[in-house]
């Protein structure tokens, strides 16, 4: 109980960490054009993200996969601001397939995001026999920390469109652009050429 505890709380302050704050900014570029009443699409948000993080997590831990990571740490913020451009241009969709692009971003950018905690993850396991329990543990505490974010990202969308009649578009809008803001100085900062 005590290991299931310890990799849970890994899993969250992975997320919740403050200092590494790329991991929220791209929850928020994920969630921000999701409301209440799509709520099975931010669970399927939340969810697609986990599987792509810890595939490259398992992959990572079994020594399938290695990659370079001063790439992962550059492709992780032009994933975040890719999200954010795709939103600013969608903003003013509506309809079914409003958050598809998003859904497919979640998965398969959840896989650079989990490249990017890949060799802390691996060194962390590399001499237990068991992979998969802690890999799992470690996977519920990032669902979990996704789940605060998220919510987090819904209410205050609810919140300033309730009472301060903000439109959900310029939500949209002025909180992507926010979030490209704060990941451009990042893919400067961690250009590897």
């Amino acid at each position: 109980m005590d290991d299931f505890i310890l990799y849970l709380k890994i899993g969250l302050n992975h997320v919740l960490d403050f200092s590494a704050y790329d991991h929220i900014l791209f929850l928020v570029a994920l969630a921000v054009i999701f409301s209440f009443d799509q709520f099975k699409k931010v669970l399927w948000l939340i969810t697609l993200f986990t599987i792509g993080h810890t595939l490259t997590l398992a992959l990572s831990a079994y020594g399938v996969l290695k990659v370079d990571v001063k790439i992962v740490e550059f492709l992780i913020p032009v994933t975040i601001f890719i999200t954010g451009v795709v939103n600013i241009v969608n903003s003013a969709k509506t309809g079914a397939t409003k958050g598809t692009i998003n859904l497919i971003f979640a998965l398969f950018f959840g896989l650079i995001h989990g490249l990017g905690f890949s060799n802390y993850f691996r060194m962390m396991v590399g001499r237990e026999e068991d992979k998969l329990m802690p890999l799992i543990e470690f996977a519920l505490g990032i669902e979990l920390a996704q789940v605060i974010i998220v919510l987090g990202i819904l209410i205050v969308g609810a919140l300033l469109q309730f009472f301060f009649k903000v439109t959900r578009r310029d939500w949209i809008l002025v909180t992507s652009a926010i979030v490209i803001g704060f990941v451009i100085p990042m893919m400067i900062e961690r250009v590897f050429w």
